[in-house]
């Protein structure tokens, strides 16, 4: 990776070292997985779950665990995360299905049976705002009757304030993660190096174009979500998502 170059497109190199340091990058991810299940409601036996830029796989085995009956599909633009995603899946995998896709395409957002819960952590924010409004009324039609949209993503802050506030905290949170998982700073240095943070460097990486929160929850509601709320968030990054009325 470029730090000088900065991220301009997801490639398999970034990728590959996503794998390596998500587990220090993303804040509380073991949490927001767990938050993440538990706000899908209890699906019947056989109900279409959808991840959206599945990664490396740790939600959707999440999932596999948490609901035995259910089915996934997970998406994703790198062949080495389904790889990852399908390996993670294990005796499980039988229960999932893989596919390639482009997040902004809209080919792939007519699913053959409608599903119970759309997931996605950490991709979204790679839309602009016409893009996000697009894919939240795509998700509203390939949504089944009470099922959700839950998404956990950054979130653009509307003052420097608060994008102080987002900065400082997410800098902490891998320092704390790199102390506590080796002893020592080397990955919080290599985080801040390569300018992953968002709040610290709005402009190293042009792939990233988090929306304001409150926006967002606009779309959701005018996408035809009811119950849209928010309910976590910490440095900059939020779990938010709305219900599809019916059921």
């Amino acid at each position: 990776m470029n730090d000088d170059a900065g991220i301009d497109a997801w490639t398999e190199d970034v990728s590959a070292h996503f794998m390596d340091y998500g587990r220090y990058y993303v804040p509380d991810r073991d949490d927001q997985i767990a938050l993440i299940c538990d706000l899908i409601p209890a699906p019947p036996d056989g109900a279409n779950v959808v991840e959206l830029c599945c990664g490396e796989g740790l939600l959707a085995r999440a999932l596999l665990d948490r609901f035995p009956g259910i089915r996934i599909r997970a998406f994703d633009g790198s062949e080495a995360m389904l790889a990852a995603t399908e390996k993670r899946a294990g005796a499980q995998s039988g229960r999932l299905e893989t596919v390639v896709f482009d997040l902004a395409e809209t080919a792939w957002r007519r699913f053959d049976v409608p599903a119970h819960a759309v997931v996605s952590s950490l991709a979204v924010h790679h839309l602009d705002g016409p893009g996000k409004q697009a894919l939240f009324r795509d998700m509203g039609r390939a949504i089944a009757p009470g099922g959700v949209l839950i998404l956990a993503d950054l979130v653009a802050p509307v003052s420097e304030l608060a994008m102080a506030a987002a900065a400082k905290a997410w800098d902490e949170a891998v320092r704390r993660k790199a102390e506590e998982l080796d002893g020592n700073l080397a990955a919080f240095e290599r985080f801040r190096d390569e300018k992953w943070n968002y709040y610290a460097d709005p402009d190293a990486h042009p792939i990233d174009q988090p929306s304001p929160l409150f926006d967002q929850l606009t779309w959701l509601a005018a996408a035809g979500f009811e119950a849209v709320d928010v309910y976590w968030m910490k440095a900059g990054q939020a779990i938010y998502g709305g219900r599809k009325p019916g059921a």
